[in-house]
């Protein structure tokens, strides 16, 4: 199972900004990640911090594909362009 390490970098914007770093034994990638705040109320319903979605938003990824293919940078918003289920199976992670 991979590692994911999150830093926030930016929380004072309306995006808010994440460097995401993954693990996988000897091998990482690493991640450049925007998230909006208005997107992530309406997408958790404010359950969750923003760490957290960007956190279970990396585990959806890494179930349907690897780590590099994952981009360098992106916001989490563009996600549900590649996987149209994302916004569904994202709300069973709380």
């Amino acid at each position: 199972m991979a590692e994911i390490k999150i830093k926030e970098i930016d929380s004072d914007t309306a995006d808010m900004a994440f460097d995401v770093e993954v693990v996988e034994g000897d091998s990482s990638t690493s991640h450049r990640v925007t998230l909006d705040r208005e997107y992530c109320e309406t997408l958790t319903d404010g359950r969750i911090v923003a760490p957290r979605l960007v956190e279970v938003s990396f585990i959806y990824l890494l179930e349907r594909e690897s780590k590099e293919s994952i981009l360098s940078s992106f916001n989490i918003s563009v996600i549900p362009r590649y996987f149209a289920d994302y916004e569904k199976e994202i709300r069973q992670y709380f």
